[in-house]
């Protein structure tokens, strides 16, 4: 038999089972020893009972095999119901519990042709070792049927109860495992964003603060010193907010202070010191309470977008509009670019603002437009969830102005 139908439950078990089989095979022997009339025969038929009990977990149908040969040899030497006859209950359990889809329904067809060969064999012994008429002989045959049937039946059954069991909790692990991961990569995405959003924004400045600075530095050494300090605060905060990250990437603590909306003057001041030229329209101004979660995105939209323009840019003004509507918010930035339009396609940069949008619950749109390149987003919160809301910092309620 191939070695792929074996089944692997370990050196161990598969010891006990034998050692199992071997302690059957000698009570069942003693005990057919009473037998006179077939006493000869009994250690042979438990021989193939106690092989079928050996290997019930390692080969189920292997199993069956030999304990059917055991049960047609036992029937063509004309043998009365013997004690080893009970191996055959553990058989069909384990056709039920561990074999194969193919295994579990021959069991159980096994169960049924049994029951109808039992039934009739008892019969048929009965009818030609006594004198009794033979129509009070097949009234027997219904009782000996039901009662072979049934157990037989509830051997099988209960097999495949454990059976479904063990496939529900194979389910449940793997449902869990499955949690696990996506909970994981949920993180794992947030933390890329974030950390992408970090870094590329600070580097982009010290970028254009340290070329400008070298330009400058000969006409007014003041402007290479304002950079610099510049570059610093800019290098130390992006540090801290890696820091942040990474400990929350090593030891999955909360997450920490998130921006809001009270952070985007800090941000708009930092990219007109890089050597940007901002237009700013605020109209109207935030009315009432910005979900944490709003906040965050406008804050983290505006930032790779302008992130982009200082990178991009043409080095012309950049419009920046933002509409603070009741329940709603529309954000667009603008600025003129001299770059491909595949740029839109590059890098995590749109996905990421994308995300954030609809995270947020909104959505984002990306234009390029006769060497303009547009960002619009709009996120309304009516429905909004509190649930979805980022915690810590970003609890906050916050205005800004510009």
């Amino acid at each position: 038999m191939p070695r792929s139908t074996f089944r692997r439950i370990g050196k161990v078990r598969l010891a006990i089972d034998i050692v199992l089989a071997v302690i059957f095979f000698a009570l069942t022997s003693v005990i057919g020893a009473f037998d006179f009339d077939s006493v000869a025969f009994v250690p042979l038929i438990a021989a193939f009972m106690s092989a079928a009990l050996a290997v019930r977990r390692l080969n189920p149908a292997l199993s069956l095999a030999i304990a059917w040969a055991g049960a047609i040899l036992q029937m063509a030497l004309g043998l009365s119901p013997l004690a080893t006859n009970v191996a055959i209950f553990g058989v069909l359990y384990v056709t039920a519990a561990y074999g194969s889809r193919l295994v579990m329904w021959i069991g159980l067809a096994s169960a049924g042709v049994g029951s109808v060969t039992i039934a009739v064999y008892v019969l048929a012994i009965g009818w030609l070792f006594t004198e009794q008429e033979w129509w009070r002989t097949i009234l027997m045959l219904i009782p000996i049927f039901g009662t072979a049937l049934f157990g037989l039946a509830l051997s099988w059954t209960a097999g495949a109860l454990v059976r479904a069991l063990r496939r529900a909790r194979e389910n449940r692990e793997a449902q869990s495992v499955a949690e696990a991961e996506a909970r994981a990569e949920h993180e794992r995405v947030r933390i890329a964003r974030d950390m992408h959003d970090v870094v590329a924004h600070s580097l982009a400045v010290i970028v254009a603060q340290a070329d400008g600075a070298r330009y400058a530095a000969a006409a007014d050494p003041s402007i290479a010193t304002d950079a610099l300090g510049t570059i610093g605060s800019t290098a130390r905060s992006a540090l801290s907010d890696v820091r942040m990250l990474l400990a929350q990437l090593r030891h999955q603590e909360a997450q920490g202070p998130q921006p809001t909306i009270a952070d985007i003057d800090p941000l708009l001041a930092q990219v007109r010191q890089a050597g940007v030229e901002l237009v700013v329209d605020i109209d109207p101004a935030p009315q009432g309470d910005v979900p944490a979660a709003v906040q965050l995105a406008v804050y983290r939209i505006l930032q790779e977008a302008l992130t982009n323009a200082l990178r991009h840019g043409d080095g012309g003004a950049v419009d920046v509009a933002l509409a603070w509507h009741p329940g709603s918010v529309n954000v667009m930035i603008r600025n003129g670019t001299g770059a491909r339009r595949e740029q839109e396609h590059q890098g995590h940069g749109i996905i990421g603002m994308r995300e954030r949008a609809q995270l947020a619950g909104g959505t984002l749109e990306v234009e390029h437009l006769e060497r303009q390149f547009v960002v619009r987003a709009h996120i309304s919160w009516a429905d909004l969830r509190r649930e979805q809301e980022v915690p810590g910092r970003g609890e906050q309620r916050g205005t800004f102005s510009s």
